[in-house]
């Protein structure tokens, strides 16, 4: 692979990887901590939001994400021509 290709392809997964940590810490340490007690004031399935996220919404956001970077990972592979079938 040339290196301008190369660079192109690994600026691209770092911006993907970049984004998708600062969701994951918008939401892990924002919504569970840091808002916790503003988002209280919505409920989810009878429990304050603030706890909620705390308790559920943080991990299960964290495995949207990694399932969404495999997916975003993937369509950058195919489209710097370095996947594998």
């Amino acid at each position: 692979m040339e290196r301008d290709r190369r660079d192109a392809y690994w600026r691209a997964n770092l911006r993907t990887v970049a984004a998708i940590l600062a969701i994951w810490l918008a939401v892990s340490c924002g919504a569970a901590i840091l808002f916790a007690d503003a988002l209280d004031a919505f409920h989810l399935g009878g429990f304050p939001l603030g706890f909620w996220f705390g308790q559920q919404g943080a991990e299960l956001v964290f495995v949207l994400l990694v399932a969404a970077y495999v997916a975003i990972a993937n369509r950058l592979d195919r489209a710097h021509d370095v996947f594998e079938d």
